[in-house]
């Protein structure tokens, strides 16, 4: 999976919690998160993204970012469920609302293509699930490998995916098809996903990075046309950043209602995927 980044042309940085490769003859940036212990959406990695953002929309020099993971097997798991039971314990509303409010800063930034400044893509290698799956869904071009399984599985420990989940799925599914898939907990595979608009571009394992490539040599083509078009189809039912942090803090209320039994749920959730990708 990753012998390929070896042989690239590129200049590296690390910044903490992402591994940056830089294509500079591709105007492309590529950002590996390193979550630990787990691959999810630490407040580490989700600042450094947010620092790195801020970089990018200062330069002129890349057009394309795709974030991808190091982790085999899962892109993203979501939200820091063992920072969540410990600020949820602690009855720490203001913890809970300033971790949310960097998830969807980071979403915003991304749906937004860095204020139109970028082509932003998901390479989806993995699992994505929660807030992983919220990520991903956010870029501009969504690209999985047919082993990849995405989610929203809140709903089996008595929450909701309050960072963007519905307010991006009900724009491309539909209120009624987006409600089910929340409320259902269900892991769609990568082909359901396609097969339903939101994977846009499927692909065979160990090909998503050529598709990367792909993509890229396409949209160069007509890449005036292409950005523009995505620009005027966001003028309609847009996400707005309000819209976002109204619903994250209906979910910081919700997560503070949180039973002792819900915790034990999400616990266990942990431990399954450390598990996982131990």
């Amino acid at each position: 999976m990753y012998n390929n980044l070896q042989q690239k042309e590129s200049v590296d940085t690390t910044k903490q919690s992402l591994n940056i490769i830089y294509e500079q003859d591709k105007a492309l940036a590529w950002y590996y998160m390193q979550g630990n212990p787990r691959p999810c959406f630490t407040p580490e990695v989700l600042e450094s993204i947010l620092a790195w953002y801020d970089e990018v929309r200062l330069s002129q020099d890349i057009q394309y970012i795709v974030a991808a993971s190091e982790f085999e097997g899962a892109f993203n798991l979501g939200g820091d469920l063992k920072l969540f039971t410990q600020l949820i314990q602690n009855s720490d509303r203001a913890g809970l609302l300033k971790y949310a409010t960097a998830c969807i800063d980071v979403l915003y930034h991304t749906y937004t293509s860095l204020e139109h400044k970028v082509t932003t893509i998901s390479l989806v290698q993995g699992d994505a699930l929660g807030g992983g799956f919220e990520g991903a869904m956010s870029s501009d071009v969504l690209i999985a490998e047919r082993s990849a399984k995405m989610g929203m599985p809140e709903i089996l420990f008595n929450l909701f995916p309050g960072m963007g989940a519905f307010s991006l799925l009900s724009r491309k599914v539909g209120e009624v098809k987006a409600k089910k898939m929340i409320l259902s907990g269900k892991l769609y595979s990568a082909e359901e996903m396609y097969d339903l608009g939101i994977v846009d571009i499927l692909v065979d394992d160990g090909q998503g990075e050529q598709a990367v490539y792909d993509y890229i040599k396409k949209e160069n083509r007509t890449k005036n046309g292409i950005r523009s078009f995505r620009n005027a189809t966001r003028c309609c039912n847009p996400i707005t950043y309000e819209e976002l942090k109204e619903i994250t803090t209906i979910w910081v209320d919700a997560a503070l209602k949180l039973t002792a039994k819900d915790l034990r749920m999400m616990e266990r959730l942990v431990k399954r995927q450390s598990a996982k990708v131990g």
